[in-house]
C-alpha cells in the first residue's frame, strides 16, 4: 500500500503537513487508501476521522483528507468546531484545487496543495497559539483497502 508514494513524495507531503499545521492550532491528517473504504467517500473519511481520534482535540479542529486512490475519489472533512465557524461550502476550493492538480496526473502536487490550502484555512480560524502542541502525528495513514 505504501507503494501508492514513493519514500520521497512521502517526506513531502508529511512536510507539507508540519508547515501548515507550524500556522494554525488545527491538526490535518491524510489517510490514502486504493479503494473507498465503505459506502462512499465520506462515510470512509468519517470512519477514518473517528478510527484516528482526530475528533478528540482540544479545540475540535482536525481536518482529514480521505484519498482512494484506485476509485479516483477524496474528500475533505471537519471537525465540528471548524463547522460552527465556516458554510457548507467551506473546502469546495481547496477540493477544487486538488481534483485540478489530480486530473493533471499530479498526485503529490494535488494533495500538497490541498494540505498548504487547508493549513490556510486553518489559520484563519484557528490561528497558532504559543501553547500549541501537535496533538496527532503528521504522517499518512495508509488504510488497509
Amino acid at each position: 500500500m505504501t507503494d501508492i508514494l514513493t519514500t520521497s513524495e512521502q517526506e513531502r507531503v508529511v512536510q507539507a503537513i508540519s508547515v501548515a499545521e507550524s500556522k494554525t492550532s488545527g491538526e490535518i491528517r491524510l489517510v490514502v487508501d486504493q479503494k473507498v473504504a465503505g459506502a462512499s467517500v465520506i462515510e470512509a473519511a468519517v470512519y477514518y476521522f473517528r478510527k484516528l481520534e482526530m475528533d478528540k482535540t482540544a479545540l475540535k479542529n482536525g481536518v482529514l483528507i480521505y484519498l482512494a486512490v484506485e476509485d479516483h475519489e477524496f474528500a475533505i472533512i471537519g471537525d465540528s468546531g471548524i463547522n460552527t465557524k465556516v458554510g457548507d461550502d467551506f473546502w469546495d476550493e481547496t477540493k477544487e484545487q486538488m481534483a485540478t492538480l489530480f486530473k493533471a496526473g499530479s498526485l503529490v502536487e494535488g494533495l500538497v496543495a490541498g494540505i498548504h490550502h487547508a493549513g490556510e484555512q486553518l489559520q484563519l480560524f484557528f490561528p497558532s497559539r504559543p501553547d500549541d502542541v501537535n496533538e496527532l502525528p503528521d504522517d499518512i495513514y495508509f488504510g488497509k483497502n
